[in-house]
């Protein structure tokens, strides 16, 4: 079983110290110093006031102010702000206050200065530090607190005295002395010492103390080396040891340079499985091309958990033999291992992806060009459009549909012309239906979908009748007053299946226009089913919001007078919502005595009184008032008790 080991990312805690962040406050004039040594120094001032006043001399405090604070340091209740105040002074005389102090503290006072000589990085104190680390008696507050401030002040005598100390130690005490020959290593590498830097760390690595020690030690030695780190990390890429291949692995991605691609490639093939997969990760992340030629191995044979791994980053190589791979492994027997191809292949970027994908689409296998068509989409590759047209009028019938589908997908308006030319050449239903959509989807990313309408309807008359009904769905779905003109010319037709097909359209219809002919159709026409669609589709007009709300009424009214069915008288209940007057909240009501549409009328009712509850109040109380003793719906009491209380605040009771 594969070790959850793939993505440890070991970091190592480096505390750097730095200066304590001033609060914002407003700074003192610089004459006021006196004044804050003199609060500072009374025996009568309170303790805030000499907190307040220390905060003032770290903003304007001098050289007189330095001797004042210093008489601070042992006072267990003003020591901290006394050192709060003396650290930003920039004039050795502080650095010589804070060594003084060294010898003569205890306790909490004591590991305050320490951490201020720390701040200020006194190289003066190193010695003073290592005698405080010696004494036995010290105490571990103390002594943590000498380490971490020779630490932050890391120069070699630091380092040096930090590096005896590590000798010295059993190892289950070593990190904090590792803690702190860490700073020193950094800020020495940072100054250009690397010798000593890589002797702190090679120290550290071969002390063997705990794992994050030891994973931080080996990448510090592996970067403080330069260019001489890629044997060291070559070294230990190779490792049993997991926590030391792994920091070989991460510091890797902190190195540039084919030598260090070579490190991780060479004997890829012979590390277990989970060292494989942590490289191939670190491998895509540099993206260096040249370690393709030990990724293609992995990626057709072994472990599937390998082989996926190395088929997911080659997108990250972005290379021309990373897709011409990638290909190939669509092909795989193992279904997991062709999708991953295929995804891999998906997020590849660049035109030599598109290529490879435009080839597979001209390829003499089914599953290929299919494949092709997808990942086409998934690539957003719209300058495939040409070969996706050819496609669309070519001889496979799994394939036409398909690239039909993305050509509306991809396209936009520029392709109507050749959709419709499309269109007019086909018979088969699967591919009008794909052109139609295709058609409605492209002409609803133009600006004006309704400037197609001419050019749509002058095809009816040379259309054959499934070539017609394919068009009149795409004039129904772009709408308009020429497209409405031609479905009403199309439900004439004597050819019978344009007829159905038009009266479809036209009980589809979004816009108030087609009102007048829907009606006329449930008035006249002798079939049930056109008569219920008509009246459906009239009623579904009413939530036109262009229409005003006497229209809305009228055209209620007109539908009430025609409903035969409770289908019907739900789906006006469901319009009359809409329509906000006291006419509508009266005929919303007329149902509410009639358990199968009781529900309908409540909705009704309330979405209609919270239109007009101002303007109606009486009329909403008393529909209101029915609501509630006839609904168990939550939601609909809910709504129905706000509106009522509205309403009778209108009404004034």
């Amino acid at each position: 079983m594969l070790k959850s080991k793939i993505h440890i990312i070991l970091v190592i805690a480096l505390l750097f110290a730095g200066t304590v962040q001033l609060s914002a406050q407003t700074v003192p004039p610089k004459e006021d110093e006196s004044k804050l040594i003199a609060v500072i120094g009374s025996d009568d001032a309170a303790h805030k006031d000499k907190v307040d006043a220390c905060r003032g001399l770290a903003l304007i405090g001098t050289k007189k102010s330095i001797a004042p604070l210093a008489a601070l340091l042992g006072d267990v209740k003003l020591s901290h702000m006394a050192r709060y105040a003396l650290e930003p002074i920039k004039d050795p005389a502080v650095d010589a206050v804070f060594r003084d102090a060294l010898g003569t503290l205890k306790g909490k006072p004591l590991i305050g200065v320490i951490g201020s000589v720390g701040v200020r990085r006194d190289a003066k104190a190193v010695k003073l530090l290592a005698n405080i680390l010696m004494k036995h008696e010290a105490g571990a507050g103390i002594a943590s607190a000498a380490v971490r401030a020779l630490g932050s002040i890391g120069n070699a005598a630091a380092a040096e005295t930090l590096q005896t100390g590590l000798a010295h130690v059993p190892k289950d005490n070593q990190l904090p002395i590792a803690e702190g020959l860490f700073r020193c290593a950094e800020l020495l590498a940072a100054e250009g010492n690397h010798d000593v830097a890589v002797d702190i760390y090679d120290q550290l690595l071969e002390a063997g103390g705990p794992h994050q020690v030891r994973a931080g030690a080996l990448r510090g030695a592996i970067l403080a080396r330069g260019d001489d780190g890629v044997a060291l990390l070559a070294k230990h890429l190779r490792s049993d040891d997991y926590i030391l291949f792994s920091a070989a692995a991460q510091t890797a991605l902190e190195l540039p340079g084919t030598e260090v691609t070579g490190a991780l490639t060479a004997g890829l093939d012979k590390l277990p499985a989970d060292n494989q997969i942590l490289v191939l990760w670190i491998l895509g992340k540099r993206g260096d091309a040249g370690a393709l030629p030990a990724v293609f191995p992995l990626a057709r044979s072994g472990s599937k958990a390998v082989r996926m791994e190395a088929i997911r980053v080659m997108p990250q190589f972005q290379d021309g033999a990373a897709v011409r791979e990638l290909v190939k492994l669509m092909g795989d027997a193992d279904k997991d291992i062709a999708k991953a191809a295929q995804d891999s292949l998906a997020a590849v970027p660049g035109r030599r992806a598109d290529s490879a994908v435009v080839a597979m689409l001209k390829s003499d296998k089914i599953n290929e060009r299919l494949t092709a068509l997808e990942l086409m989409g998934r690539r957003r590759m719209t300058a495939s459009i040409p070969e996706l047209l050819k496609a669309s009028g070519g001889a496979d019938a799994q394939v036409r549909p398909a690239a039909l589908r993305k050509v509306g997908e991809l396209g936009g308006p520029a392709q109507v012309p050749a959709l419709l030319d499309l269109l007019m050449r086909l018979d088969a239903s699967k591919d009008l239906v794909a052109a139609e959509r295709a058609l409605i989807t492209v002409c609803g990313k133009g600006g004006d979908a309704q400037s197609y309408a001419e050019r749509l309807t002058g095809l009816l008359a040379r259309a054959n009748p499934e070539q017609k009904n394919a068009l009149l769905r795409v004039l129904g779905a772009i709408g308009g007053s020429k497209a409405l003109e031609a479905v009403r010319t199309a439900v004439k037709d004597s050819n019978p299946q344009v007829h159905a097909g038009a009266i479809r359209v036209l009980c589809g219809w979004k816009t108030a226009d087609a009102a007048p002919d829907l009606l006329a159709l449930v008035r006249t026409s002798s079939d049930r089913a056109r008569q219920t669609a008509a009246l459906r589709g009239y009623i579904n007009l009413i939530r036109d919001e262009s229409l005003s709300t006497e229209k809305k009424l009228a055209m209620c009214r007109q539908a009430a007078s025609l409903i035969q069915r409770e289908e019907e008288t739900k789906l006006l209940l469901g319009a009359l919502g809409a329509v906000p007057s006291a006419e509508a909240l009266s005929m919303a009501m007329v149902n509410l005595d009639d358990p199968a549409t009781k529900n309908e009328a409540c909705f009704a009712a309330v979405a209609i009184s919270k239109n007009i509850f101002q303007q109606h109040p009486d009329e909403v109380i008393d529909a209101l008032q029915k609501v509630m003793k006839a609904t168990n719906n939550r939601n609909v009491t809910r709504g129905a008790r706000d509106t009522l209380g509205k309403a009778k605040k209108a009404a004034g009771r």
